[in-house]
């Protein structure tokens, strides 16, 4: 397994896929050999300094406690890391957006972490998407959108419960659908109730919510109270004074909640609609 690199930057930066390729070697992708990290430093996009949300220091710190505690059971580190991650790392969604940033944390900062989270049992390979992927697929941009779709206003608990399962942050984060925050933890809840548990189960359910949305209008069916932009700004200025918690979840931005009526009654529509959901595999009912 590869280690952390020689030279790890003090600061986060932007990494293009362009750039970022030669350094995606066949030693690298193996967990075999990784880099010195000297020599990629030398094409990485410089962020402004006066910003302090892009020290390294509290991301690695947050990463390697993920690998002591989760060694046993690495799947189990995503629930544990999203919410922390996101709030160490506070970004507005136009920044997150930015594959760069996520290719240099993986790449120049935390290429040990990819290897130990996403070598696969079975090619002892890792995929080179888990550097530079789509938002679902990369290794930490995955984490950090999960966190977002699903927090409840400042409260993290749903995040834990959806990173639980890998299926649903893979198929919900390929949909627009989930940025409607009542769908998010209508969601959560119909997995805490047992309804759709399985990956076929979620991407069922996904369909058909998907289908269901081109001709229901869930805003109208599900509101969500008016989001204030502001909360987000102050919680990102407040990001230098801020020190992540391990033993308990941290706060997000301080943000209304999603209304309980909204979320009861959109658990309750996805739970009937998924009786007739198209599950692979499941046995049509007469």
């Amino acid at each position: 397994m590869i280690e952390k690199p020689y030279h790890v930057p003090l600061r986060l930066g932007l990494l293009s896929a362009a750039a970022a390729e030669p350094f995606l070697t066949e030693d690298l992708l193996k967990g075999v050999a990784g880099h010195a990290g000297v020599d990629l430093d030398k094409v990485v996009d410089r962020l402004p300094e006066d910003d302090p949300r892009w020290e390294v220091e509290p991301l690695r710190d947050l990463i390697e406690d993920a690998k002591h505690a989760f060694e046993d059971n690495r799947t189990q580190a995503d629930a544990w890391l999203a919410p922390r991650l996101h709030a160490a790392l506070r970004l507005t969604r136009r920044e997150a957006a930015d594959r760069r940033l996520w290719t240099h944390l993986a790449l120049a900062v935390a290429p040990d972490y990819v290897a130990w989270r996403h070598r696969s049992r079975t090619t002892s390979k890792i995929g080179p998407e888990r550097f530079r992927g789509a938002p679902d697929r990369q290794c930490f941009s995955r984490l950090w959108w999960a966190a977002e779709m699903f927090r409840d206003g400042a409260d993290y608990t749903p995040v834990v419960t959806a990173c639980g399962n890998q299926d649903l942050i893979h198929s919900a984060l390929r949909r627009e659908l989930i940025d409607h925050r009542p769908i998010a933890q209508a969601l959560v809840q119909v997995m805490e109730r047992g309804v759709a548990v399985t990956g076929r189960e979620i991407e069922g359910l996904m369909t058909a919510v998907s289908a269901a949305g081109a001709t229901l209008v869930y805003d109208a069916l599900a509101p969500d109270v008016p989001r204030d932009p502001g909360v987000v700004r102050t919680w990102i200025e407040e990001a230098a004074h801020v020190s992540v918690p391990r033993r308990v979840l941290p706060d997000g931005p301080d943000e209304e909640p999603v209304p309980k009526k909204s979320v009861s009654d959109l658990t309750d529509f996805f739970a009937d609609l998924f009786e007739t959901a198209p599950v692979r595999g499941r046995a049509v009912k007469e």
